[in-house]
């Protein structure tokens, strides 16, 4: 059974979604201290996190960036808030998706069924170590080791990176990507896929391989061997 943990202090929507969340067997957990959620997320060890922006003491942000600090588990933001810099923020902290509220209950489940089959099940495929432009990648661990250093991917960029990977030297249409991290396409903006290109390309500065990822304008992204694929 997967563990979800709830971050949310609206107790009568927390004890909602729990209930409907429990119809399809999720074990969910609350928060009681709200002054130490790292300290409870450490306790319970959850399979995906689902967290609210504003929270009592310090906001959702806040503690996005201390579990990502300890760990790659999958996060989702739930927010009321509507202003596109949340959804762009909540991106680039690390997080997998960003539900607007009020929301459909059947897309909040999409969303966490789609998460939680990508990250649990993937890695069962046999081919997990891939050589690329020099650097050893890591399917099963998240990780991409060079000379200059290794660093450590969000399960989306692995994603990313290995859906480039595996069609190298071929643009890989904006549409396959958004299909292939997100059943249900209707409810991510454009500008998701791109926040979560940008910032597996920054990751793979820090060992020299960003300008491996390219991109064809009006089409798609590419991974190559080649410097500077598509100006």
């Amino acid at each position: 059974m997967f563990k979800l943990l709830l971050i949310e202090d609206d107790v009568t929507l927390y004890e909602e979604i729990k209930d409907r969340l429990a119809q399809w067997s999720y074990e969910v957990y609350g928060i009681t201290d709200f002054n130490d959620v790292l300290q409870e997320f450490t306790k319970i060890k959850p399979h995906l996190v689902i967290i609210d922006i504003q929270l009592p003491k310090f906001d959702g942000f806040h503690w996005c960036r201390m579990i990502r600090s300890h760990s790659k588990v999958p996060i989702i933001f739930l927010s009321s808030r509507d202003h596109p810099t949340d959804m762009v923020m909540s991106m680039q902290l690390g997080a997998d998706d960003f539900i607007q509220k009020p929301f459909h209950f059947d897309v909040l489940i999409a969303k966490i069924q789609a998460i939680l089959r990508r990250v649990y099940n993937y890695n069962t495929e046999q081919v997990t170590l891939k050589t690329w432009c020099g650097a050893t990648v890591d399917y099963e661990k998240n990780k991409v080791s060079k000379e200059a250093g290794s660093i450590e991917l969000t399960k989306n960029e692995m994603f990313i990176l290995k859906l480039l990977i595996e069609q190298k030297n071929k643009v890989v249409s904006r549409e396959k990507l958004i299909n292939s991290l997100w059943d249900d396409k209707r409810y991510i903006s454009d500008n998701t896929l791109t926040v979560n290109v940008n910032r597996l390309r920054k990751r793979l500065d820090e060992i020299g391989l960003g300008h491996f990822i390219g991109t064809k304008v009006g089409q798609g992204y590419i991974a190559t061997e080649e410097e500077n694929p598509y100006a």
